[in-house]
């Protein structure tokens, strides 16, 4: 584990806060980001962090070395040595990407000031920014399947965007023909296998749908925040995918100079605050 603990300290200190959104603070030692800080992006607590840089921690979780791998902005080839030093295997290139490179990062910085979240292939939500949260909650409060997009759609998990009846089916259409083809892209992936299983057996709607033998990418459609701190917001949802990989970039914009822009200008003051 020496080489991971070194990598992992040289990588924690070119990171710098404000590239995470971090304030950067007076009286700074470190120069890039401290113990507390990577260890609050990742997940984990500053105590285990320690012990990973010193060495003491053996063969990390992969899930908590994807974490890492994002916390520090690591290109795909710096992931994969990051696993490789860790004691783990490096994600097949069968499986579903679920690595935000540090253009995708970038991107996510720099459009702070508009609701926006990247998702894999299995709609499985992987990172957010603050805006997002004040619009539709906070994915962080959710795990494992409650954090996939398809599973809460398609099984009637309680939540804060709403779509109109013609909105909803083609949605719904949409998203099991964007599922079909992932399956076909990661034939041997066994949690998108599972995820779409359980969905059949879980969802009639999904069933239906999936019989269709829809194939497709879902590339928009338009819904409404009902319980943003500001009141209710219908926003036009856009899906991006990057070239040469397969993560979605998921934004949410609205029409400008309308009673929803005014609405959006108002929770980027509001704050995270939701109305309960």
């Amino acid at each position: 584990m020496e080489e991971f603990a070194e990598v992992l300290r040289a990588w924690r200190d070119r990171v710098r806060p404000e590239d995470v959104g971090l304030p950067a603070g007076p009286g700074r030692r470190a120069p890039g980001l401290r113990r507390e800080e990577l260890a609050a992006l990742a997940g984990v607590s500053v105590e285990y962090v320690v012990r990973l840089e010193q060495g003491r921690a053996h063969r990390p979780s992969a899930q908590l070395l994807g974490a890492l791998a994002r916390a520090l902005r690591l290109t795909d080839a710096e992931r994969d040595h990051l696993f490789r030093t860790g004691g783990a295997a490096v994600p097949a290139r069968g499986l579903v990407p679920e690595h935000i490179p540090p253009g995708v990062q970038r991107i996510m910085d720099r459009l702070g000031d508009t609701p926006m979240a990247v998702m894999s292939a299995a709609w499985d939500v992987l990172e957010w920014n603050p805006l997002w949260t004040a619009l539709t909650g906070d994915p962080g409060a959710h795990r494992g399947l409650d954090r996939n997009v398809a599973w809460r759609h398609f099984t009637g998990a309680a939540g804060t965007v709403e779509f109109d009846a013609a909105h909803h089916e083609e949605f719904s259409s949409d998203l099991a023909a964007d599922l079909r083809e992932a399956s076909g892209r990661y034939p041997t992936d066994p949690r998108l296998a599972a995820l779409v299983g359980r969905l059949r057996a879980a969802s009639p709607e999904f069933e239906r749908h999936w019989g269709d033998a829809h194939v497709a990418r879902h590339r928009s459609s338009r819904k409404t925040a009902t319980r943003t701190a500001v009141g209710p917001i219908t926003v036009d949802c856009d899906v991006l995918t990057m070239p040469g990989g397969d993560l979605r970039i998921v934004v949410y914009t609205v029409d400008p100079h309308s009673d929803d822009a005014s609405r959006l200008d108002l929770l980027r003051v509001a704050g995270l605050q939701p109305v309960v």
